[in-house]
């Protein structure tokens, strides 16, 4: 299901230099869906860093980063943001079940082959939030899939094999209501009171993130940017099952080779300390970078959390 008809908001006050929105077409249970990536930098460049958001986000919440790796990279990069299938501008799926991690790894796999079809890639990177670290370490952990090449370094921003059952639920209670707002700033305060474990942003800072959330109605209202339906699967997670899946998720994870980065909000209530210590002891044995006075996730804005991305990824 498509919805181009009722476009995202866009920002008539945005002076940065804009990625360009292109589509690939991905197949699916019942037949195919384009999803929607924005990419910045050399669309020609070998060098591709790939950004992949959370689960009820979309790609142009790395702008500030991936602008910031472009310029670090002096151009030479291709930083390419998707919006998961159900998000965004991409297509919504007729089989709401779809809305799950197989589906998500799946279409990134078509994406890497029409950006190694476009030019071709040398190096690839890989930041992921929450859902798109899931997303990543399915890539990551999977010897044998059709990758260009193999990832070279992944980024892991607070998530982890082991997910909170508490962050689960805090998240249920908003999924799937994607609201009716009489103006931007309406429901930019809306989303600020559910995203209050972002951390701190100024103003100028949380409209820029919640603008591309948005898209306009006929009426002159707007709502969010994703299907409601990609709540069902959710729904269905028990607690039960969030612990029997930890053994596979410690599986991929242990079966990263990549140098890992992994990112956490000191104060996330989905990636618990333990976890994140876990994690740096087996596997890939990440790197961990925290931040205060932040949750579940960091939003990649700040200037210290930039930073910590950037150098990472651009370190010999």
């Amino acid at each position: 299901m498509n919805y181009d008809a009722d476009q995202p908001l866009s920002n008539p006050h945005c002076t940065m230099i804009e990625p360009t929105l292109n589509y690939v077409p991905c197949p699916d249970a019942t037949g195919s869906h384009r999803m929607a990536y924005w990419q910045w930098g050399d669309a020609g460049a070998a060098h591709v860093v790939v950004c992949v958001h959370g689960l009820s986000r979309q790609g142009r919440d790395f702008d500030v980063v991936a602008q910031a790796l472009v310029a670090r990279a002096g151009g030479a990069l291709r930083v390419v943001c998707p919006d998961v299938v159900g998000r965004g501008r991409s297509d919504w799926l007729t089989e709401p079940m779809g809305y799950q991690i197989p589906q998500y790894a799946a279409d990134m796999l078509a994406l890497l082959a029409q950006l190694q079809q476009q030019a071709p890639i040398t190096t690839l990177d890989w930041v992921g939030t929450s859902m798109g670290g899931l997303i990543g370490m399915v890539i990551c952990g999977q010897p044998g899939l059709p990758l260009p090449v193999p990832v070279r370094r992944l980024v892991l921003n607070d998530v982890g094999p082991v997910i909170e059952w508490t962050a689960l639920a805090r998240i249920g209670d908003y999924l799937g209501h994607t609201g009716h707002f009489a103006s931007v700033d309406e429901a930019a305060v809306a989303m600020r009171i559910i995203s209050e474990t972002f951390g701190p942003h100024t103003p100028e800072e949380w409209l820029a993130l919640s603008r591309p959330m948005l898209r306009e109605l006929p009426d002159g209202g707007c709502t969010l940017h994703y299907d409601p339906a990609i709540a069902v699967p959710f729904r269905t997670v028990t607690p039960e099952s969030t612990s029997q899946g930890e053994a596979a998720l410690w599986g991929l994870y242990d079966a990263i080779t990549c140098q890992t980065l992994l990112l956490r909000g000191l104060r996330s209530d989905l990636l618990s300390a333990d976890t994140a210590q876990r994690m740096g002891e087996r596997g890939p044995r990440a790197q961990l970078a925290e931040f205060a006075g932040v949750g579940h996730a960091p939003t990649l804005v700040a200037a210290d959390q930039v930073a910590v991305v950037t150098d990472f990824l651009s370190a010999a």
